[in-house]
Formats: C-alpha cells, structure tokens, sequence
C-alpha cells in the first residue's frame, strides 16, 4: 500500500462505539504519527488520549520504531483513541507477531463492543422513567 510516496508494511482496522480507524503502520521509522493528515499532538490535544493510541507501542517499548499513518472517522475523541489503539495493537502484531502474549494480556486486542443505548419511547433515556406520580 503506498500513500504519499511511502510503502506501509501493515493495514489494519480498529473500531469502538461509533469510531472506524484504518491504520497503516511502516516498518522503518522514526516514530512519526500522523492522524487525518494532522500531527498526533493537534489532533489529541488531551495527554490522556495521546497516551491511549500509544499504550501498544509503549508496551513493546517500540515507539520511536514505526511511522504511523491514520485515517478515523465517527464518535468522539475518546472512541477514536479507543479504535487507534485497536488498529496499532492488530497492525504489530502482523509485522511481529511474537508481541501477541503481551498484547493479549494488556487487552489491547480485545474490541470494546459497548455503545450507546438506544432511548426507549415514552421516556426520558434509555433507561431513567419519567417521575410517577399517584395523585
């Protein structure tokens, strides 16, 4: 897959709640990580986001290994640093796929399916009623 003049070694997908990201990860790096053609610190401007999509890397102790490039769309910032996370996790592990058991045991393959409740009709939410009153 060649994008902007670079080979990506590794195409993967990440989702959570309403959040797709599609990442391409490069082999031989110098670390750089690009999210929707922004850096990652304009993108994520909250630490707690950054640190999120970077959990797989800093496990591995690879972060200054890969180039990075993402395209997410959908949700909010914390779901899209969710499904990141997802996708870097999945990409490793098809570039190396000794890191699974650590990978693995930090849960960053599992995909976190909760989402959203709907709202029920004749009600204020999803789950909370509307005040009964007997008189």
């Amino acid at each position: 897959m060649a994008a902007k003049g670079k080979t990506y070694d590794a195409h993967t997908v990440g989702r959570r709640k309403s959040s797709v990201a599609r990442i391409y990860l490069a082999d031989s790096g110098k670390g750089d990580c690009v999210i929707n053609d922004r850096d990652i610190k304009e993108y994520f401007p909250k630490a707690t986001d950054r640190y999120v999509v970077n959990q797989p890397l800093l496990l591995l102790k690879m972060l200054e290994k890969y180039d990075i490039k993402i395209n997410v769309r959908g949700g909010g910032t914390t779901g899209q640093a969710g499904a990141i996370r997802l996708g870097i996790a999945r990409a490793i592990l098809k570039i190396d796929p000794t890191a699974r058991p650590e990978l693995k045991k930090a849960g960053f393959l599992t995909r976190d399916s909760r989402k959203v409740e709907r709202k029920k009709p004749g009600q204020p939410g999803a789950r909370k009623k509307f005040q009964f009153s007997k008189r």
